[in-house]
Parts: structure tokens; sequence; C-alpha cells
């Protein structure tokens, strides 16, 4: 069969139910579909979701990122079950590592979900990085390298196929691909030693797909971004690191891929360069997915792009979805009514205990060895919790996060109007790289003048020296949230405790 351009598409769109014209395309033999959080109400609709793509196509590949802490799809309306990478780098337990993501993966297989785009392979590199941060499981490339590869191998035994993210490495960067294109200006040998040295141990521990970034590496190939360099996505990614699966790109809607002349041209250059599945973001329309077949199309009888090209892409990503498909999934969703029940009891199972939710249960008490405490913080009985709300990064987005995510009673304030509430209550205040926002750090100084007892907790990356972080967390997930509940609550009895000691 003639491999044609809808085969190595990934496409995201809008709503929670297929639309007419993707079912159409898939039927036609589009490669898969991308799922973000506007396309997830609950698990009963995302299943529904899934097996209506599968029906359209049984071998449709149904991604999403979910990375396990901060980024989430399936947990964007309530904030996710799971540590992170941040922290589970800083417990350094491989095995445990593995489990969170065999627990993200069972709970992707109860979603229809086969491919996750995570884990997140970068090195951690530059504090300033505003779009990494807590994503990375460190700063060392040996200890990232040891909990990438034990992501990848606990993600697959469950089937569902992992993505070590943002080739050759998006931890040096002090801008956001989405919003801008990064420039890392380091020597090969730099980049040998730190930013490869992950995604050499995902390749060895199996990893399925490789994702790029839209940086530009000044000193491999100062002409254009690695999703769109020959030299970094065949010579370094393939030749040199030996990598053999499906090259994705990172969403060719952000700004550092098609800002500059189009998602169209975006789509055509990165085939070009390497790309096997080229991810096009959310909320695309059948516009704009026949605008990039047709520009593919154009540029094979152009020349531009050569055949062998699209074929070579178009081979890999069958051989993945035909390695993805179980046996009871080559006829479609229907031949076997129990599937779906089988991968939710193991979603519940995989992490272990579960919570009265039924989600996989991670220790707390893990989780909170993992923060960052200033010594000597004392935590009073009358607190308030008060949240400063910053704009997420875009991979992040607005799910729910930290102590109100968990539940807990907060107020919230941002920049529109970064007054300190009254009391008299020891203000705990709680922000996500608190160091990066002006108002953040005007706030948090004004209110260590008027309450010398104020405790500052940073659930994001905190800035060398810590000015702005007395507890930094490394995450804000919901999970991470209670984490940090516990600890206040336990604090503040301990406090007390001690109080009526003396």
């Amino acid at each position: 069969m003639r491999p044609t351009a809808s085969g190595v598409l990934l496409v995201g769109f809008t709503g929670p139910t297929l639309p007419g014209w993707l079912r159409e395309r898939l039927e036609q033999g589009l490669a898969g579909v991308c799922l973000f959080g506007s396309n997830v109400v609950s698990h009963a609709q995302l299943r529904g979701l899934t097996d209506a793509i599968r029906a359209a196509n049984p071998r449709a590949l149904v991604a999403v990122d979910e990375e396990g802490g901060d980024v989430t799809r399936l947990h964007h309306d309530r904030g996710s079950p799971y540590p992170g990478n941040a922290v589970l780098g800083r417990i350094d337990d491989t095995a445990y590592t593995r489990s969170v993501a065999a627990a993200v993966g069972a709970e992707l297989r109860a979603a229809g979900c086969r491919v996750d785009l995570a884990p997140d392979a970068d090195v951690n590199s530059n504090p300033e990085n505003p779009v990494i941060g807590a994503r990375s499981f460190g700063v060392d490339p040996e200890a990232v390298a040891r909990h990438v590869a034990a992501w990848v191998r606990g993600l697959q035994q469950t089937g569902v196929a992992a993505t070590a993210k943002h080739f050759p490495g998006h931890g040096d960067t002090a801008q956001d691909s989405h919003l801008a294109v990064p420039v890392v200006d380091a020597p090969l040998e730099v980049l040998r030693a730190r930013e490869l040295v992950p995604f050499q141990a995902a390749i060895e521990a199996g990893v399925a797909l490789i994702m790029t970034s839209h940086i530009v590496l000044q000193q491999v190939d100062a002409a254009a971004p690695a999703t769109f360099s020959r030299p970094i996505l065949q010579g370094l990614l393939r030749d040199e690191l030996g990598f053999q699966g499906v090259i994705v790109s990172d969403a060719l809607d952000m700004h550092g891929a098609s800002g500059a002349n189009g998602l169209a041209d975006a789509a055509v250059r990165a085939l070009a360069a390497g790309c096997d599945l080229l991810c096009l973001g959310s909320e695309k329309t059948e516009a704009d997915v026949a605008a990039i077949e047709s520009a593919i199309d154009a540029a094979l009888a152009s020349g531009a792009l050569a055949p062998g090209r699209l074929a070579e892409a178009s081979s890999r990503v069958s051989g993945l979805a035909r390695s993805l498909a179980d046996p009871d999934d080559r006829d479609g969703p229907g031949g076997d009514a129990g599937a779906g029940d089988r991968d939710e009891a193991a979603a519940r199972g995989a992490g272990g205990p579960t919570d009265p939710g039924g989600e996989p249960a991670f220790d707390l008490a893990r989780t909170v060895a993992a923060f960052e405490i200033r010594p000597g913080i004392r935590i009073e009985r009358e607190r308030q919790l008060v949240v400063l709300d910053t704009v997420a990064n875009i991979a992040i987005g607005s799910s729910p996060w930290g102590p109100a995510a968990a539940g807990a009673a907060v107020v919230r304030i941002d920049e529109r109007d970064p007054r300190l509430p009254d009391g008299s209550a020891q203000p705990v205040l709680v922000g996500r790289d608190n160091h990066r926002h002006a108002w953040v750090r005007t706030l948090v100084d004004e209110a260590r003048r008027r309450h010398p007892s104020t405790v500052v907790v940073d659930m994001g990356w905190p800035a060398p020296g810590g000015a702005y972080a007395d507890i930094a967390t490394f995450g804000a997930s919901r999970h991470v949230g209670q984490a940090l509940l516990q600890w206040l609550s336990a604090k503040a009895g301990a406090e007390r405790t001690d109080a009526q000691c003396g």
C-alpha cells in the first residue's frame, strides 16, 4: 500500500467526542490522535472516546501527555495523584520510580491510551529554565539517566509505549519553545556528557519513541531547530546513539516550530529532517489537516521531500502500531468486552495500595523526605494558606495544584491584586517558581516584614540559594500538595507538644 501523508500525522482536536471529519480520516488511515485535557471529562467518557477512535481505525495510535506529576491530562480537572519526576529523582529509588510509571501505564491502558509522551529526559542544568524545572528528574546526568530508564521500563511493562523527550535536551534553555526559539550554545562534547546521557539510557531500556525539541544547538546545527535538523536527528540520534524507533516531533503548533512559516511548512520540514510521526498540537481542524497533507504531497511532487523518507516514516509508525495491538484489539474494541474492566483493575493495583477514591496511592512520607526545608522553621497552630497564582507554562496548563488540589482551604491572590490578607494567623505563602515573578518577590518581602513568622513554600524548582523558598517541594501535583499538608500538620503538632513540655 502506498504511504500517504495522513499515515504520519498525530492530530489533536477539540472537545470530548470524536468529530465526524476525524473519524473519516481515521478510517482512511490517519496515524493517530493526541489527547489533551480539553478532551477528557471522566474515565468513562475517555474510554468511550478511545473506543470510538479504535473502532474507526483499530491500529490508530492514541497518545497523551501524562508525565506523572505537574503535567497531567488524565487528571487535568483535579491534579495528578503521582509524585512527579523531580521528587522521584530526589528520593532516588529506581524501583519506586518504576512502580510509579507502571501505575501511570496501567491507568493509561484502562483509558485506552497506548502511547505516553513521557518521560521527560531533560537534565535541568539551567535553574532559570522556564519550561522544564520539576518535570526533570534532576541536575545530574547519570541520576537522570537511571530514573529515565526505570520510568521507561515501568511504563512499557504495561504495554504502553514510552516517549523520551525533548531530544537532544531542553534543560539548558532560558526560554520556552512554546513561545520562542531557544538557543543552546554548548559544544558537542558537553552535550554528550550531559544532555545525551539520559537519552542513551532510554534507548538501552528499549524506549519506543523519542520526541524532538524546537531548540537550536548553535554548535551542532546553527541553521535549524532540532526538529528540522538532519544532522541532529539522523547524525546524533540515529547514527551516533543508534535509535531505531519512532521519532515524534514536539507539537508543531508551538512558536519554536511554526511561528515563522506556519504549520504546513513545519510539517514538511520535520518529516524531511527525520521525524516519523508529526504531532500537530491541540485543537486542530479538518482544514489544518488538509493543508498539511497537501503540503506534504506538493513536496513529494516537487522533489523537496523524497518518497523514500515518507515510506520510511510510515513504516516505523505502522510498525509501532502493530507492536501495541493486543490480540483482543486486532478487530477493534469489541473483541473483548472485559478488557476495560481488567485494565481498570490493573490501574488500581499497579502502584500497590489505593486511596479511598481507587487511585494508586504513594507514600506521602517519602515525598516529604524529598522536600528541601530550611532548618528552624516553626509552624503555628493558627496559620493561613495563601496560594500565589502565577501563570503556568503551556505544557502544565491550568490543572489544579498543590494544597488547593488536595482539598485545603486557601486564600488565592494573583498579580491583579497582590495584597496580603488581613489577620493574625501565620501566613504560609505557596507559589511555584517564586523567584521568577517580581510581584511574588515583592509580596514575600512584604510578608516577611509584616509577619516575621511567614513561611514561604515553592512548589516549583527554586532558585539557587532558595531566597524565596523556606520549603521547596520540587513539584506541585495533588499528591505533593497532600504531602505538604501532612507535613504542616505534623510540624504544628510537634510545636504544640514542645510548647506544652516547655
